[in-house]
C-alpha cells in the first residue's frame, strides 16, 4: 500500500480547516477522513524552516517516516504535516516516534 500525495491548496484548506490537529516540538499533523478509502499525504514547510536545503530535508524526512509507519496507518484518511523549526535537525526515527504518538493519539493505526 502506498500514500497518494496531496498537491491541490483548496485540499490543504479544506483539511486545516476542518480537519483535527495534533502537535508535537517536532511535526504538526492535520487528519481529515476522506471519501476515496486511499490515504493521501501531503507537506507543507514555511519559509520559517530555514532555506531551500532545510525545507527539502524536513519534507524528506517527514516522508520517510511517514513511509515506515503506513502499512499500519488506516485507508481513508487524508494527512497533511507541517513541518517545525526543529525538523531539519533531527532524524526520522524521533519524527516517527513523534508522528507514531499523534496517529495513535488520533486512533488513525491499526
Amino acid at each position: 500500500m502506498d500514500y497518494v500525495p496531496i498537491k491541490e491548496n483548496r485540499d490543504f484548506r479544506r483539511i486545516y480547516s476542518r480537519g483535527k490537529n495534533l502537535v508535537t516540538p517536532v511535526v504538526v499533523c492535520y487528519t481529515l477522513k476522506n471519501r476515496t478509502g486511499l490515504v493521501r499525504m501531503g507537506i507543507t514547510t514555511s519559509k520559517r524552516i530555514g532555506n531551500a536545503v532545510k525545507r527539502n530535508r524536513s519534507r524528506r524526512i517527514i516522508r520517510a517516516a511517514f513511509r515506515e509507519l503506513l502499512p499500519r496507518v488506516k485507508p481513508g484518511y487524508d494527512f497533511i504535516f507541517v513541518a517545525r523549526a526543529k525538523t531539519p535537525y533531527v532524524k526520522s526515527t524521533s519524527v516517527q516516534r513523534a508522528m507514531e504518538q499523534q496517529l495513535r493519539k488520533a486512533g488513525m493505526l491499526q
